[in-house]
């Protein structure tokens, strides 16, 4: 055998294991990516929610003045939100605020005149859709964040990782009841 063929060998497999590096690299970014946009259309969502909430709570305040305290814990609630420093306080506080909202509807069953409004409806609605937005763009990040975070804690990916990426936090039920059926009497 000619003495040149083992180096060629050599140079020919740390190209493929270079090669293999790198696409396995760029994989991970690209799903740490996706996780960043998952993200981000959660925000888009929850700004949207809050943008829709102050039209509300004005609705509100011209039927049910005395509900000061409820229309008072959904602003807090809201601004909450806002001022949130990181994706994980912003979807506790998204929680929270999904619980204020509901609230807030339950008191605006107390007043038909407010139920008939058809500004209220429409809000009513517009908030319906939006959160049901906001939870299928949590379901998305979660699936995101499991690819990710299966991407970088599995072999070879977990070599390639190594500290420079981090697992991440899913959404997970805003509370221990969210997992218990709800009973319902009639």
């Amino acid at each position: 055998m000619p003495g040149w063929v083992v180096p060629v060998i050599a140079v020919a497999v740390v190209v493929v294991l270079v090669v293999v590096w790198i696409s396995i690299y760029n994989g991970i970014v690209s799903k740490d990516n996706r996780c960043d946009n998952a993200w981000q259309t959660i925000d888009a969502q929850l700004q949207r929610r809050n943008d829709l909430i102050p039209n509300l709570v004005e609705t509100v305040k011209g039927y049910a003045a005395h509900e000061s305290g409820t229309l008072a814990a959904v602003t807090e609630a809201r601004a909450a939100v806002d001022n949130a420093p990181t994706p994980e306080a912003k979807m506790e506080a998204s929680n929270a605020l999904t619980d204020t909202l509901r609230s807030l509807f339950a008191v605006a069953e107390n007043y038909p005149d407010l139920k008939a409004n058809a500004n209220f409806a429409q809000l009513q609605s517009e908030l319906a859709d939006t959160e049901n937005r906001i939870s299928y763009a949590r379901m998305s990040f979660n699936d995101m964040v499991l690819e990710y975070n299966n991407a970088i804690e599995t072999f070879p990916g977990s070599l390639v990782a190594g500290r420079k990426f981090k697992p991440r936090n899913g959404f997970e039920a805003a509370s221990p009841d969210a997992r218990e059926a709800p009973q319902v009497r009639f």
